[in-house]
């Protein structure tokens, strides 16, 4: 069997060794990718929530094995996308962490709902997050950070005109 071929934040990659390793100790250990937290590793916290094919994923549950042709993108990419970068500053605004140890799970899958769903409402929101804890917040300020976020990337869009999200770097898109 051939290693897997994926793309890794806008870069073409091979995964070496074992195929039943998970993607969260490859990000972690084979590429150097801290972003994706380790937390409780059965798939119920989302701290190593990455984007998989623009959907979240947790990576711990993800094995290489699965990861044939697929995109994944991590929060640690610096040109993420504009919805990323909009979500992101809309969390900080609004005081959304406080250790921030849970935000880049919060980040993409807000970013990953926003794009699917640019129009979300709060009880979309809210079922877009079931997947994410975080032990510090109420959820309040996370709330209003993805409200925030929503609301900007309407206005952005209203004044580009361009889709949802904005034009993505070439290189390094944000996977729909």
């Amino acid at each position: 069997m051939s290693a897997p071929r994926f793309r890794l934040n806008g870069c073409d990659g091979v995964l070496p060794g074992d195929p039943a390793r998970s993607l969260l100790d490859i990000l972690r250990e084979d590429h150097g990718l801290t972003a994706a937290k380790p937390g409780c590793r059965i798939g119920r916290c989302g701290a190593c929530t990455v984007l998989m094919d623009g959907r979240p994923v947790n990576a711990c549950l993800v094995m290489a094995y699965r990861l044939e042709g697929t995109e994944i993108l991590t929060a640690d990419h610096p040109e993420a996308g504009p919805a990323v970068a909009i979500v992101r500053a809309a969390l900080i605004d609004e005081n959304a962490f406080q250790c921030g140890y849970c935000a880049p799970g919060f980040v993409l899958a807000l970013a990953a709902l926003l794009n699917r769903a640019p129009e979300a409402g709060e009880a979309e929101i809210r079922a877009a997050l079931t997947g994410n804890l975080c032990r510090c917040t109420g959820y309040a300020s996370i709330l209003r950070g993805a409200l925030t976020a929503r609301d900007r990337l309407r206005a952005a869009r209203g004044a580009t005109g361009a889709e949802p999200g904005g034009p993505k770097p070439s290189g390094s898109q944000l996977p729909r």
